[in-house]
C-alpha cells in the first residue's frame, strides 16, 4: 500500500435511501449513505462507498478524522490524484488537504 495518502474532505449524509458520490459540497465531497450513523456502520459504508468509486479495495481508503462527525478526513492509498480526479470526475485538489500524509 502506498505510504503517502491523498487526504480527502467530505460530508457524509447518514440513512439516505441510497449510497452515492453527490458532488462538491464547499470544500468537501458529499456522500449519502444508507447506513446508520452507530456502531461504525455508516463509516464503513463511506470507506467502502469510496473505493468502489474509484476502483480501490476497501482498505485502501481510511477515515482518519472525524469518526462522530458528519464532516469527516478520508485518506486514501494507492492512487494519484490525477486518477482520483478522473474516477471521481472533477479536481480532487479542491477537496485535498495532503498528498503526503504520513499514517
Amino acid at each position: 500500500m502506498d505510504t503517502n495518502p491523498i487526504e480527502i474532505r467530505i460530508k457524509v449524509i447518514p440513512n439516505a435511501s441510497h449510497d452515492a458520490l453527490c458532488g462538491l459540497l464547499g470544500d468537501r465531497l458529499k456522500l449519502r449513505v444508507s447506513a446508520a450513523p452507530e456502531d461504525g456502520k455508516a463509516n464503513k459504508a463511506i470507506e467502502k462507498l469510496l473505493a468502489r468509486s474509484v476502483g480501490l479495495k476497501q482498505s485502501q481508503v481510511i477515515i482518519c478524522a472525524g469518526h462522530t462527525n458528519p464532516e469527516k478526513t478520508v485518506q486514501i492509498y494507492g492512487i494519484s490524484v490525477e486518477i482520483l480526479s478522473e474516477s471521481l470526475g472533477f479536481d480532487t485538489r479542491l477537496i485535498t488537504l495532503n498528498q503526503g500524509a504520513k499514517r
